[in-house]
């Protein structure tokens, strides 16, 4: 199984950084698209709408291309990845403790739908990224997965106090402090030692905007964010009664289960990006 795990993961940055660094935009395009419909898919049977899938897809495909190759600023973009953190915080955050409405009714098809939302704005914030340049990309996506890494280990050596017992019993407070502290720490190597070979990163401009306290702070609430992401999804599988959103990549389930984290921090990182 890691075996598997691992070389999923390795065929996957393979694709990820050939997309990102073989300078054939609608390649890229047409990749990170791929994942968008594949995530709007899976999350789409989470909330019991398989039937109505196709043509909410399609819809998704104009919105998508529009986003990637028509928006000419940032003004247009600000609105969406500022109404999509609210949809998060005011929403999808206080629903960790309310629980989910049941799979039949409107209520469960609104949700589903401003889910849907996010990972488009995902989608977009991941083109404006790349649009900037690939290491600033990559930049942000690292945030994301030095948070889930350290978190899983730090979980394994440290955890006991369960974060959250009803949704996802294996992951730990230790683990989430441990996730964040490591991004504070290699966020902060970055700034001091980075040099001119990391000065086309997030952090490193974030850090020349606004300084070490706000720097600080907004690492936290994206680590925070991309907890809330991994959890909101963990308690979409478990109302739906699976393991994964589906079984497309071997060792590791689903699109939807490889980017969950990165839904609410996307979106956020972008509208802090339009501030910088």
């Amino acid at each position: 199984m890691l075996i598997t795990r691992i070389i999923t993961a390795v065929v996957l940055l393979v694709i990820l950084l050939a997309v990102l660094f073989g300078g054939y935009y609608p390649a890229f395009v047409v990749v990170i698209l791929a994942f968008l419909i594949t995530a709007v898919t899976e999350a789409f049977q989470l909330f019991g709408r398989p039937r109505k899938q196709a043509a909410l897809v399609a819809v998704f495909w104009v919105a998508a291309f529009a986003f990637a190759f028509l928006y000419k600023d940032n003004a247009p973009l600000k609105f969406w990845f500022a109404l999509c953190s609210a949809i998060w915080l005011l929403r999808f955050v206080p629903g960790l403790a309310t629980g989910l409405p049941p799979l039949e009714g409107g209520r469960n098809t609104m949700l589903g739908l401003l889910y849907a939302i996010t990972i488009l704005a995902s989608f977009a914030a991941i083109v404006m990224f790349f649009k900037v340049s690939a290491v600033y990309l990559l930049s942000v996506l690292a945030l994301v997965w030095i948070a889930d890494i350290f978190a899983y280990f730090s979980g394994k050596a440290f955890g006991k106090r369960k974060l959250a017992p009803s949704i996802s019993p294996g992951k730990s407070w230790e683990g989430a402090i441990g996730g964040g502290i490591a991004v504070l720490l290699i966020s902060t190597l970055v700034i001091l030692f980075g040099g001119p070979y990391l000065a086309d990163t997030f952090v490193v401009k974030l850090h020349a905007s606004m300084g070490w306290l706000a720097t600080l702070a907004i690492l936290t609430v994206i680590t925070a964010a991309s907890i809330v992401g991994d959890l909101v999804e963990s308690q979409l599988k478990r109302r739906a009664g699976v393991k994964d959103s589906s079984k497309l990549l071997p060792g590791h389930g689903g699109v939807l289960d490889r980017i969950d984290a990165l839904i609410p921090v996307l979106p956020l990182a972008a509208l802090i990006h339009t501030v910088l």
